[in-house]
């Protein structure tokens, strides 16, 4: 089973956020840093999650995005997410789901709540054929 990755972008601002604060994207990514060493230390549930940050992801208009991504597995992208610790424990676990589904399929209803809205894209694996 091959890891699932958790892509925060770190330039991400809410429409009329100032240039000169500290990008929200940025907090959101330092927070899911947190949490997941927070569940590596806690639970060990951290297995089979990677987390990195990428500087723009192209959902400016829809700040803050995260991607869940793995080899064979359907790619979701993220908006409207606000920067804070109880969103970064729900990307977290919404990882943990996407790592532990065959396919990467998240059924909204499933979702954390902060995850169940505000999806931009649900990508298929590279390769699948067309259903």
């Amino acid at each position: 089973m091959s890891d699932t990755e958790i892509i925060v972008c770190t330039t991400c601002r809410p429409p009329g956020a100032s240039r000169e604060l500290p990008a929200d994207g940025l907090a959101l990514f330092e927070a899911v840093q947190d949490a997941l060493l927070e569940c590596e230390l806690d639970t060990g549930l951290h297995k089979g999650l990677q987390v990195r940050g990428l500087a723009c992801m192209s959902g400016c208009s829809r700040a803050c995005t995260v991607t869940l991504q793995a080899r064979g597995k359907f790619t979701y992208y993220f908006g409207d997410l606000i920067s804070d610790a109880e969103t970064a424990g729900q990307v977290i676990a919404c990882a943990q789901q996407h790592w532990q589904s065959a396919d990467g399929n998240l059924a909204r209803n499933t979702r954390p709540q902060r995850l169940r809205s505000g999806i931009l894209a649900r990508l298929p694996p590279v390769g699948l054929g067309s259903t």
